[in-house]
């Protein structure tokens, strides 16, 4: 059976690959030099890239951006291979999940506060996630002020990010779908 070099060049060729892959590089370029802790507190231009990843490519968009993310976090950091490769995939699971359970996108323009929504939940609940499982698993001490601080500003990142998706999609990306 003859492939179709088109079909290919449609699916793995488009711009909107490309716009997520570089998404992506953004989210890892983001948060790769700040420590372990500090970096799940500062995740804004993360949640914006994988925002914006989901916008673009409207199905799995955040998946593939959070892909890009975690593959490069997991070279980075070798230690915790598996856990920055599959916090990154939820998240971007959940934003893409998100995003369609509350209908955000609405032909050309974003209904806010579903956005506001949709990315604050999903970064609660990955935040809520990954500070579970790594004080279960003995990777991080159990510390909760550390993890209250951890929790409120990354919702506090995820409401920013949702405003500044809003403003980016609404001022440069809307004319360009």
């Amino acid at each position: 059976m003859k492939r179709d070099p088109r079909t290919f060049k449609k699916i793995f060729g488009s711009k909107r690959l490309a716009v997520a892959t570089l998404l992506g590089t953004i989210a890892f370029a983001s948060t790769c030099f700040l420590p372990t802790p500090i970096d799940k507190m500062f995740i804004v231009i993360q949640a914006l890239a994988f925002a914006l990843g989901s916008l673009i490519i409207a199905k799995g968009g955040a998946m593939y951006t959070a892909l890009t993310n975690g593959v490069l976090l997991s070279i980075l950091r070798t230690g915790f291979f598996p856990f920055s490769l599959v916090f990154s995939l939820i998240y971007g699971l959940l934003i893409d999940a998100s995003f369609q359970a509350f209908r955000v996108r609405k032909r050309d323009h974003l209904r806010r506060r579903r956005l506001v929504a949709a990315l604050t939940l999903s970064t609660m609940i990955t935040g809520l996630v990954s500070m579970y499982l790594t004080t279960l698993m003995g990777l991080m001490p159990a510390a909760p002020i550390v993890y209250a601080a951890i929790l409120g500003i990354g919702i506090l990142n995820g409401v920013i990010a949702a405003y500044l998706t809003l403003l980016i999609w609404n001022k440069y990306l809307v004319r360009a779908q």
